[in-house]
């Protein structure tokens, strides 16, 4: 062996971490650090991590939809799976949406915005039209196409948070003059939440709200107007609240828990099916609410069915994927260095956390019964295809992060090359090598030393 190799073997040993009494195993914990260190610094976590989570969020919310729903599609004559495809095909269909969403470069969302937003407010004067127009619960905000029925309002705080990056990014330099601030923000953002709140949709509209406050916050607009749109905003909502007696029965109800007739049961309800489930639950698909006792099971209340079947272990892990989410959201809007996308990131992702923020703190009783469904995980195709499609539109701007698209093809690259290796087929033995000279040498000769203390011979 040359001097050479000699010291290469040595080097390559003093690296080997080598087990002893202490930690038979090696340093198995500084190699797990270093690991979810590098993970954590990779350019391509938020790409790989908007899919994890993502999928995770619509599995969970497909298998929750069919254990909430079959009792109620069983007693109706229809088949316990009934609820099941319905949502897993809007589940197809948002697949296909997200897909395209991701494959679409940032640059067409910002040239398409003013038209994404125009349809977005065309499609939601339908409600409005006789005839289309739906009327559920005394709020108009859906239209029914045959037997389907839609939300508008859903598409429309993407088709929003889509124009409000494009318009905030475009102004940004100016948005600390009162004139360029106004125009065009206040009457796109005013058309947009006074058409929903005409269908007398106060959740959707509180929503729509903090999707405009997210987007104008990351923008960079002076505190002061900030604060000052928040104030009117506020004032708005007091003034809506109050010249609603529904509203204000709703706000009476929570702050006193007296309740004239069954104005509480859904509340209670809820409540009740969350003290059931205790630390691990009843069992999934072993709910007693869904056996009728609370309404909408399925829908707005579908996180109190969580925690009845799969106790608090199971809404403390739900809340773990949308804060999993929301860390995800905020490491690309410091990440991106791209105003459009920033700004729209902040308004999806207001959006989102915001709307699951709401309806988990309805049902938990710490604020009124506000009708919003919880993302990804309500049943309802409308607001499923807005969220997967905004999810796309996520993982469209986490592939354009500094240095994302070279660490996701790198990583592909390696994947193609590990499916490329394929084993030898049995039963056939390897051809032999053949030797690098001409000459052959026995199996049983030996190198020949040519004396006391002398290195043996090499080949030449």
């Amino acid at each position: 062996m040359r001097m050479e190799d000699t010291r290469r073997d040595a080097r390559r040993s003093a690296e080997v971490v080598r087990p002893d009494e202490e930690h038979p195993l090696g340093n198995i914990g500084g190699r797990v650090r270093l690991g979810v260190g590098s993970w954590l610094k990779s350019p391509a976590l938020d790409f790989y991590g908007l899919i994890v989570v993502g999928s995770l969020l619509i599995s969970v919310g497909l298998v929750m939809v069919l254990s909430s729903s079959s009792v109620g599609n069983i007693s109706r004559g229809d088949s316990g799976f009934a609820g099941l495809l319905r949502q897993g095909t809007f589940a197809g269909m948002g697949l296909v949406a997200l897909v395209v969403a991701a494959l679409m470069p940032p640059g067409f969302y910002r040239r398409a915005a003013w038209f994404l937003f125009a349809l977005g407010l065309a499609l939601q004067c339908l409600v409005h039209v006789p005839g289309l127009g739906v009327e559920v619960y005394g709020n108009r905000n859906w239209i029914q196409i045959g037997s389907q029925r839609l939300q508008p309002s859903e598409f429309l705080k993407l088709a929003l948070a889509v124009w409000l990056g494009a318009v905030l990014a475009m102004k940004r330099p100016l948005l600390h003059r009162p004139f360029h601030l106004i125009i065009p923000l206040l009457p796109g953002a005013g058309a947009a939440l006074g058409l929903v709140i005409l269908g007398h949709d106060l959740g959707t509209t509180l929503v729509m709200a903090m999707l405009v406050a997210g987007a104008v916050w990351v923008s960079g607009v002076p505190r002061r107007w900030f604060v000052v749109a928040g104030l009117a905003g506020t004032a708005a909502v007091i003034a809506l609240t109050i010249s609603s007696g529904n509203r204000m029965a709703r706000i009476d109800n929570w702050l006193h828990g007296t309740c004239p007739g069954d104005t509480c049961l859904q509340s209670k309800q809820g409540m009740m099916g969350l003290a059931e489930g205790g630390w691990w639950g009843v069992g999934l698909g072993e709910s007693r609410q869904k056996w009728g006792r609370l309404p909408a099971a399925e829908d707005d209340y579908i996180f109190a069915i969580i925690g009845e079947e799969l106790g608090l272990i199971g809404t403390l892990g739900v809340l773990a994927l949308f804060t999993a989410l929301a860390l995800l959201m905020f490491r690309m809007i410091t990440r991106l260095d791209d105003h459009f996308m920033q700004i729209t990131v902040a308004g999806i992702s207001a959006w989102l956390l915001g709307q699951a923020f709401v309806n988990m703190m309805v049902v938990t009783g710490l604020l009124p019964v506000i009708g919003v469904p919880l993302p990804f995980i309500s049943s309802g195709g409308s607001a499923l295809l807005a969220s997967m499609t905004a999810l796309g539109v996520l993982i469209s701007f986490a592939r354009r992060e500094p240095g994302a698209a070279k660490a996701i093809g790198a990583r592909l690259s390696s994947v193609r090359s590990s499916i490329s290796v394929l084993p030898a087929p049995r039963g056939r033995s390897a051809p032999a090598k053949r030797p690098a000279t001409g000459t052959t040498r026995s199996s049983s000769s030996r190198p020949r030393r040519s004396g006391r203390g002398t290195a043996p011979s090499r080949r030449s």
